[in-house]
């Protein structure tokens, strides 16, 4: 009953999981109270409506406060279903330093700080804007965001690729031009690091125009660079492309992760019926 209750939990605080009717409606609310919280931050700094409503203001983020707080404990008390978090101890601990909930803590931990400790208003204000953080906490409750993640942690390595290969050409660009430009511009073009600049606002199209090739061989090679550069910086866009086209078949397919190990689920399993243990989905034995 006590193991129902914890699964049942973290599946209603996973909205990746379940697809219920109160998984939507818990989901609908921390999203609003997360909007509504940036709102608020942004609203405080118009002295026009901060001074006359402080008192509102304050009050909001009390509660705020106190919807996150038990939104984290509750967090932390049922992520021992997850395979990786399920010694009680360990688990929870080694939970309370992943990504996600370091988010939750700091999202909350500065309005704890401030009524324990008491803070000048100056540290007080930058600590405020700590709270901006609560709008990383969307990236647990909007499947978009999941997917987004989902997305760069599975083209992980074509990206990493591709992003060697951008700075390759940076590095090779700025040698080429130093090399070009030098004598004629010994200014703008004093070193091969200065050279960097140039290369790229010039191959990531910025163009400010305030370091432009004066030589021939300078513009020649300025026009082949151009040219590869948006072949080279295009191939990120394409990745995360072919990504999300594949991220959105899976999802329309209507099919879910497992709560354990966030793989996609056989056909056969939905949200209402989510396996009560690690990988009994797979249907030939072998467990991870």
């Amino acid at each position: 009953m006590f193991r129902t209750i914890q699964r049942k939990t973290h599946i209603l605080l996973h909205p990746e999981i379940g697809n219920s009717k109160w998984d939507k409606i818990v989901n609908g609310v921390i999203i609003t109270l997360i909007i509504l919280n940036v709102i608020a931050v942004m609203l405080e700094t118009v002295p026009e409506i901060h001074e006359p409503y402080e008192h509102l203001f304050l009050y909001f983020d009390r509660f705020s406060v106190a919807i996150f707080t038990i939104e984290y404990v509750l967090r932390l008390w049922s992520c021992t279903v997850e395979l990786k978090y399920k010694h009680p101890v360990k688990g929870r601990l080694k939970y309370m330093f992943s990504l996600g909930a370091l988010i939750d803590l700091l999202a909350i931990l500065p309005s704890y700080i401030h009524v324990i400790v008491g803070l000048d208003l100056r540290i007080l204000r930058i600590l405020r804007l700590a709270r901006f953080l609560r709008l990383f906490k969307l990236t647990a409750y909007m499947k978009a965001t999941r997917m987004v993640v989902d997305v760069f942690r599975l083209r992980m390595n074509e990206l990493i690729l591709s992003m060697i290969l951008a700075v390759f050409l940076i590095i090779i660009s700025s040698s080429l031009m130093y090399f070009a430009e030098h004598r004629e511009q010994p200014e703008a073009f004093k070193s091969i690091p200065h050279a960097i600049y140039w290369s790229v606002i010039t191959l990531t199209t910025t163009g400010y125009g305030d370091v432009v090739p004066k030589t021939g061989v300078g513009k020649f090679l300025t026009g082949v660079l151009i040219l590869i550069g948006v072949g080279i910086f295009a191939l990120p866009a394409g990745i995360i492309t072919a990504g999300f086209l594949e991220e959105s078949r899976k999802s329309k397919s209507g099919r879910i992760r497992c709560p354990h190990c966030g793989e996609i689920l056989p056909e056969h399993f939905h949200a209402d019926t989510a396996p009560p243990e690690h990988h009994t989905h797979h249907s030939d034995g072998n467990k991870s």
